[in-house]
């Protein structure tokens, strides 16, 4: 069997058997992997803190024809965001951010979108990125990846362009407007299809950068959550730790 590297992010690591850790990465154009790290456990192995959750870091493994799970041989640090951990809400809204990969995103595929994305926030926050604005960005970028993003500038009924008031459908896949609306449950303010322009023309924010206030930031995230709450059809659990 040929060896195979990547450049991966690691999402989180779990232990199996006696000497070994079960590794779940995302990789450039590889995509979503799991994989076994044998002797990861062992005193001075050869991975040392490269397994680390949210590590950037290049992979090399073999991977055999019909197998789900890759044999992991080596791995070489490239960027430690260990630092970033230190806050317990940013480490809670990573977690938050690599349940909503694993749990989504299908298995090695050549797309690396995510990963580059979920590396820049990252990146971010190692410079002292606000949580508020990195977890919205993020957010969006992940809803339009998967294709869950709605319309947010035309009701889904009329076909009109929202320009006041407007609610979230009911199966989160689009909005009504005042005429249209079946209720009034979610309402969305005027400046979300502002945050979306933004978003969608500009790299990660980094503190003054982001025209946005923490109020409509918050809810902004409001929104969003309800989206992908709904489409998972569950609460990640690390975002019921975030909302405690």
């Amino acid at each position: 069997m040929p060896q195979k590297q990547s450049e991966s992010i690691i999402l989180r690591t779990f232990n199996i058997g006696d000497q070994d850790k079960l590794v779940v990465f995302i990789g450039r154009h590889i995509g979503l992997n799991k994989g076994v790290a044998k002797g990861a456990r062992k005193f001075g192995n050869r991975f040392g803190s490269s397994l680390e959750p949210l590590s950037y870091v290049k992979v090399f493994y073999y991977e055999k024809e019909g197998k789900e799970l890759v044999t992991i041989s080596n791995c070489d640090l490239i960027e430690s965001f260990f630092e970033v951990h230190h806050d317990i809400h940013i480490s809670f809204t990573l977690s938050y951010f690599s349940e909503l990969i694993e749990s989504s995103f299908p298995s090695r595929t050549d797309d690396d979108i995510l990963f580059r994305l979920l590396l820049l926030i990252l990146q971010k926050f190692k410079v002292g990125g606000k949580r508020e604005q990195l977890t919205a960005y993020f957010e969006i970028w992940f809803l339009k990846i998967n294709g869950l993003l709605p319309d947010f500038k035309y009701c889904k009924k009329c076909r009109r362009e929202l320009k006041s008031e407007c609610w979230l459908s009911p199966k989160k896949d689009g909005l009504y407007c005042l005429d249209c609306t079946p209720n009034k449950k979610i309402k969305l303010s005027p400046d979300m299809q502002e945050l979306l322009s933004w978003v969608k023309k500009n790299p990660p924010p980094q503190g003054k950068t982001f025209p946005f206030t923490f109020e409509q930031i918050q809810s902004a995230h409001r929104i969003l959550k309800e989206i992908i709450v709904f489409h998972l059809e569950r609460t990640p659990k690390s975002l019921n730790f975030l909302d405690k």
